[in-house]
């Protein structure tokens, strides 16, 4: 028996996932638009629908007459097994076509175990996984996001990259292919005029050769393509498109607000974040603009929540002027205002105050590592009084529950610092109960969530090794051990998930051939820890000669190529280096601010850089 899409709904669990139609979706008539376009995201609708970037890029295309841009998610596994044995292709939500029909297919890479999970869905949706193996009749298959930093473990799969912010440098692409498509749409020279857009990267114009100890010995461009590609920057956020309504879900989702968008980039320069390096420069928009924004989100949505959304709240710089304006009618409407992102050294008491008017929830703080060499090493620019100090000011205002998040494997990282972390917990535990203006009659709990350190490029931890699989669980084990009181929970994530990140994030292009192979072996949803299987990936990079350490667990030189260094996103090689090098004296240095650190950003002339 043969079933229909819409027999599927009735089959599977949480059908509002796939069944459009909600509240703000935009439909369009078919055949009064020039351009389709399937913006991807490889996880599930609980996921994606979360995403503020897709939110911004749905409304932004969708203001475009000619262009319909629909969402498309990776569907469960009840869905997608029923999909597979009634041959329904993966179909956008607001039309139900399938996307193969589209345009463009998009997608968004955050995270580099969702990689199979962007290949299943190119093969749900009846596509050549790879680039070479498609022709005209395809559609032009882009990502974006975080992971395109380093794109080439995934590079044979995809026609081009958009580098850094989308907003102008997508619809440039468009125009162009409006121009192609109405001149007869060849694939090969619209992918040759697209690399001459800056912001746009075609791996097929760049030729990889290799030295025989596997690093690289040269990335030569080809048929005119620059021998560097700089990402886009957005240079003024107030006058950049931002929606001022959200598709409203009808199942939960896992941030089911509005959000507001403060600024985008980081001054502080913490040498693990990639995020910190590859959004500089910072732009922040206007207190006035941020407020009409999240009104007209409110409005238009339902929502009785938003956040404000930036790398990190507290160094919003009209903070103080802002939350008054928020406030003002926020309180009237009953709506709640979210902070998260916030540091340690920008909780005053001043703030803490006007978060006691919001709803009171745990708190989250990022230390990061438990002590001050540490810390300076890698440029957190905090101390533990500082620390201690702000817990105590959010006892003192109400707070019992605190969350901090950690890393371990940290670059020169040691078992003392391991225990650093359960005595800092342990100092933050003794200072609610010595603090006298503690919430009477409770207990405190204190949350530490520890991560795994994972090397990323265009930071001054790129060159440096992950530890083994083995390094950072005899770690966990030794934090488990060092912990010896209740109040303190804790929480560490996956060794060997954080193992394979290591290994993408710093690949190349022979990673693709991998990649595509774990895929047909069943790797689809790795980022889903149920679904993931370490052994599948040893055996197939173990069948194709591939040594995983070699991509993780190696010190690069210096003067080594890497598979990223055709790309600019603005911070210098040079002052990546001496980062690198001031952290293993663990000294700091000031954030953006303070003092100029010339990373390069300033070559755009905007944001923090010209203040």
């Amino acid at each position: 028996m043969s079933y229909t899409l819409e027999d599927l709904f009735r089959l599977v669990q949480k059908p509002g996932r796939y069944t459009g139609g909600e509240m703000n979706s935009v439909v369009k008539d078919k055949e009064k638009v020039n351009i389709r376009f399937a913006f991807c995201f490889p996880d599930l609708y609980e996921v994606g629908m979360s995403h503020l970037g897709m939110k911004i890029l749905y409304g932004l295309y969708n203001e475009v007459p000619d262009i319909w841009c629909e969402r498309v998610f990776m569907p469960d596994t009840d869905m997608e097994e029923l999909m597979r044995q009634n041959g329904i292709k993966l179909f956008g939500l607001e039309s139900r076509d399938s996307i193969d029909t589209f345009d463009f297919i998009g997608f968004t890479m955050q995270y580099e175990l969702s990689y199979t999970a962007a290949l299943n869905m190119l093969d749900l949706a009846g596509l050549p996984l790879r680039s070479l193996e498609r022709d005209s009749s395809h559609p032009i298959v882009i990502a974006g996001g975080p992971c395109v930093s380093n794109p080439e473990p995934i590079a044979d799969f995809f026609d081009l990259f958009v580098l850094g912010e989308g907003e102008e440098v997508s619809l440039e692409l468009f125009e162009l292919y409006r121009r192609h498509k109405a001149a007869g749409f060849d694939r090969d020279k619209f992918l040759t005029e697209a690399a001459k857009i800056e912001g746009v990267y075609v791996p097929s114009l760049y030729e990889i050769s290799y030295k025989d100890d596997g690093t690289i010995a040269s990335v030569t461009p080809v048929n005119g393509a620059p021998a560097k590609v700089r990402k886009r920057i957005i240079e003024d956020l107030d006058r950049v498109y931002y929606p001022d309504r959200f598709v409203v879900p009808f199942i939960d989702i896992i941030h089911d607000r509005g959000m507001s968008e403060i600024f985008r980039g980081c001054i502080r320069g913490c040498r693990f974040c990639q995020a910190g390096f590859i959004y500089r420069p910072v732009r922040e928009k206007s207190p006035e603009v941020i407020d009409a924004q999240s009104r007209a989100l409110c409005e238009n949505t339902g929502y009785e929540e938003f956040s404000l959304s930036s790398l990190s709240t507290s160094d919003y710089s009209q903070l103080e002027t802002l939350l008054p304006r928020l406030l003002d009618w926020a309180e009237k409407q009953k709506t709640n205002i979210s902070l998260p992102s916030l540091r340690v050294d920008g909780f005053s008491e001043e703030l803490a105050a006007r978060l006691n008017i919001l709803r009171r929830s745990g708190l989250t703080f990022a230390p990061e590592a438990g002590t001050q060499r540490l810390r300076d090493a890698i440029n957190k620019n905090l101390t533990e009084d500082e620390i201690l100090s702000t817990a105590r000011k959010a006892f003192s205002a109400g707070w019992t529950s605190v969350k901090l998040y950690f890393m371990s494997g940290l670059p020169t990282e040691t078992m003392e610092d391991i225990e650093g972390i359960a005595n800092l917990s342990q100092k933050i535990v003794d200072s609610f109960y010595k603090n006298p203006d503690k919430p009477k009659g409770k207990g405190v709990n204190v949350s530490v969530s520890v991560s795994c350190f994972v090397p990323k490029p265009f930071t001054p931890f790129q060159w440096e090794p992950q530890d083994t699989m083995e390094m950072l669980q005899e770690k966990q084990k030794h934090l488990r051990d060092s912990v010896k009181t209740k109040k303190i929970s804790l929480k560490w994530h996956d060794a060997a998930t954080s193992f394979l990140e290591g290994v993408f994030a710093r690949g190349d292009r022979r990673l693709c051939a991998v990649l595509e192979e774990a895929f047909k072996r069943g790797c689809k949803r790795d980022a889903w820890g149920e679904h993931f299987n370490l052994q599948t990936w040893i055996d197939v990079m173990n069948d194709l000669g591939v040594d995983p350490a070699f991509y993780a667990n190696r010190r690069r030189e210096y003067d080594e190529i890497l598979p990223w260094d055709h790309l600019d996103f603005g911070v210098s090689k040079k002052f990546l280096i001496r980062e690198n090098q001031l952290a293993h004296q663990s000294r700091t240095t000031p954030n953006c601010r303070q003092s100029c650190s010339g990373c390069g950003a300033a070559v755009w002339k905007k944001g923090v850089c010209v203040e």
